[in-house]
């Protein structure tokens, strides 16, 4: 397996990037092509060795800046470090993508590079989310701002598909992210797409309120990509503020407080890498057709080498071809109803 890894994406590229990827060429055996400008990967800090045999450097001439507009990337940036590593991919240099930098940009060159999957109308960004239980999937967290109730439909499959496949969920809880429990509530797309879901193979067990998620009632819970995306990103914030409100405590408190915190330290510990956004590694866009993980703009190493796990986890299990063969038989279903 040979995958691309956009080195110059991201705010602690490329030092970080390029650490996460020694790594994981050392430990996951996979193919590591570096791709970025040459001057910077090869100046980095000693340490670092990038002359192992599973690590190539592909030059790249330009960077995609987190403020870069998509649509301009694509027009003006194509010998971008990540317009080339999507390039690798389309040409079969490559068979996934690993980039940390700048999401809609991301997406959008491989939308261009890779193309969707037949029969599925929009690609989904599958997140994961930690839980009392472990973790769910949170599909779509920032593709698409406005949705159809079939594509919420098709993200409900193919998260359900990834979650049997890669994750080895038993026959997946997927529910629907709403208002209330009621199949009449919310907007008229989500009363459609409930009655689409509950019509369909996956295990739909309904609506869920935002308030059960974290509770781990469902494998995968299934949104727009402009609910989904303010759902993760108020939750890490809420992570990392609890953590730092209970540090502040911990101090400000008497010694029988201070003493009791020594002593759940590793709880504590244990509990601080389960909320942890890089103890994940990225979010896999999902519909295309090739794997491409989109990693925290903010990853460290840890994070990239998880990132690019993922991209070699949905290799191993063909989540692309499952997901085709997937849409090819609920259309064949569909067809003979008609």
């Amino acid at each position: 397996m040979r995958i691309a890894v956009d080195a110059m994406g991201g705010d602690w590229a490329p030092y970080e990037v390029v650490k996460g990827a020694v790594k994981a060429a050392a430990t996951l055996d996979t193919d590591i092509l570096l791709v970025g400008n040459p001057n910077e990967i090869t100046a980095l800090e000693a340490g670092l060795d990038l002359s192992g045999p599973r690590i190539q450097v592909i030059p790249a001439r330009q960077k995609v800046d987190m403020s870069d507009q998509p649509a301009y990337a694509l027009r003006h940036k194509k010998e971008s470090s990540l317009g080339v590593a999507a390039s690798l991919v389309r040409n079969g240099a490559a068979d996934a993508l690993v980039s940390a930098g700048n999401t809609g940009a991301t997406m959008a060159f491989s939308l261009r590079n890779f193309g969707r999957l037949p029969g599925i109308n929009r690609p989904g960004i599958a997140i994961p989310m930690p839980t009392v239980s472990g973790y769910c999937l949170i599909i779509d967290g920032g593709a698409n701002l406005e949705v159809k109730p079939r594509y919420l439909l098709q993200f409900a499959q193919m998260g359900s598909l990834y979650a049997q496949s890669v994750l080895g969920r038993k026959n997946p809880k997927v529910a629907l992210l709403n208002v209330g429990q009621e199949a009449n509530k919310g907007t008229l797309t989500l009363q459609q797409a409930y009655s689409l879901m509950l019509e369909s193979e996956i295990n739909f067990i309904g609506n869920i309120e935002s308030s059960d998620i974290l509770f781990g009632v469902a494998d995968v819970v299934v949104t727009d990509g402009f609910s989904g995306n303010l759902l993760l990103k108020f939750a890490e914030g809420l992570a990392a503020a609890l953590m730092q409100m209970l540090k502040t405590e911990i101090q400000q408190g008497q010694l029988a407080m201070r003493l009791g915190a020594y002593l759940t330290r590793p709880a504590l510990k244990s509990l601080k890498q389960r909320l942890d956004p890089e103890e994940y590694g990225g979010a896999l866009l999902l519909g295309l057709k090739y794997p491409a993980v989109i990693c925290h703009g903010s990853s460290r190493a840890r994070a990239i080498y998880n990132g690019i796990r993922v991209a070699q986890e949905a290799l191993i299990q063909n989540v692309a071809g499952k997901i085709s063969e997937l849409v090819v038989t609920h259309e064949s279903a569909e067809s003979r109803e008609r």
